[in-house]
Parts: C-alpha cells; sequence; structure tokens
C-alpha cells in the first residue's frame, strides 16, 4: 500500500487563549472588592492556579459574574421562571441571600472563552470549584447543596 505525504512540517492548530480586555478587568477588580476577604483571596489563589495551568487557560477565563446583589436584584432573579420567563436561579428572596451582605459573602463564576462567549459549563465550574475549596477550606460550592437544585457559578464562605 501506498502514502502520498504532503510536503512541509505537520503544524497543530494553535487555540487562543481568552483575555480579558481593560474594561473586563476593572469590572474583576470592582467585583472582587464588594467581597468577603477570605472568599476574594481564595477567588485570586484559585484564579491564579487555573491560570498558571495550559490546559485549564486554554478552556477559559474565570470572571466573577456577580458578587453583592442589592436586594431588589435577588427579587428579580427570585421571580425569574416563577412570575417571569427563564429558568429559575434562585430559591431565596431578596435579603436572605449570601449575596446580600456586605461585604458579600458569595460570588458566582462562570467562564470567559477565546471567542468572547460567556460558558457556564458545569464540567469546568466544578473543576474550578476543587481549586477554590484548595485555597480555603471554608469555601462551599453550589454545585455540591444536598436536594435537586446545584447552583453551580455559586460560591459561598
Amino acid at each position: 500500500m501506498e502514502t502520498t505525504r504532503l510536503p512541509g512540517p505537520v503544524v497543530a492548530p494553535v487555540r487562543a487563549v481568552p483575555k480579558l480586555s481593560s474594561v473586563q478587568q476593572r469590572i474583576q477588580v470592582a467585583r472582587l472588592a464588594q467581597a468577603e476577604p477570605s472568599l476574594g483571596s481564595a477567588y485570586a489563589q484559585a484564579l491564579a492556579r487555573w491560570m498558571g495551568d495550559p490546559v485549564l487557560r486554554l478552556a477559559g477565563v474565570p470572571i466573577v459574574t456577580e458578587c453583592y446583589r442589592n436586594p431588589a436584584r435577588q427579587e428579580e432573579l427570585y421571580a425569574q421562571g416563577r412570575t417571569k420567563p427563564g429558568p429559575i436561579v434562585t430559591y431565596k428572596r431578596g435579603g436572605e441571600s449570601t449575596h446580600n451582605r456586605w461585604p458579600s459573602r458569595a460570588l458566582d463564576v462562570a467562564l470567559l472563552l477565546a471567542d468572547g462567549e460567556v460558558s457556564w459549563s458545569g464540567l469546568l465550574l466544578s473543576k474550578f470549584a476543587r481549586l477554590m475549596k484548595a485555597a480555603d477550606a471554608r469555601v462551599h460550592w453550589g454545585g455540591d447543596f444536598p436536594g435537586e437544585f446545584k447552583d453551580r457559578p455559586h460560591f459561598e464562605v
């Protein structure tokens, strides 16, 4: 059997590493400033470990999507899937969530992908959760909540 080889070296495609713009970086700093210091520190440590891993870094950049939220915002989210369209995202009413305290004892995380899209992949968030819990044993991950409702983007102390 004869094979044909194309000339030139075989080069694997290069995957882009997602990067935050300067505006996105400022937003991240502002959101983290809302967090309980131990939670912010755990996030920073987990983020550094994530970005230091060449495989994880290519999967996406963890970003804080929400930290402190006022009770009115909490009520908006509580209405989703009940009196407003969309899936249920919380079982806590305004004033009941760890997001509603100052400094916030909770933050929500997603992953910014290289194409600019945002992902809430349960698999990727579970990997980030391991890093968060390794950074501070007081961190609880919403993916470990008992019962049917798993709040995978959610981390709290």
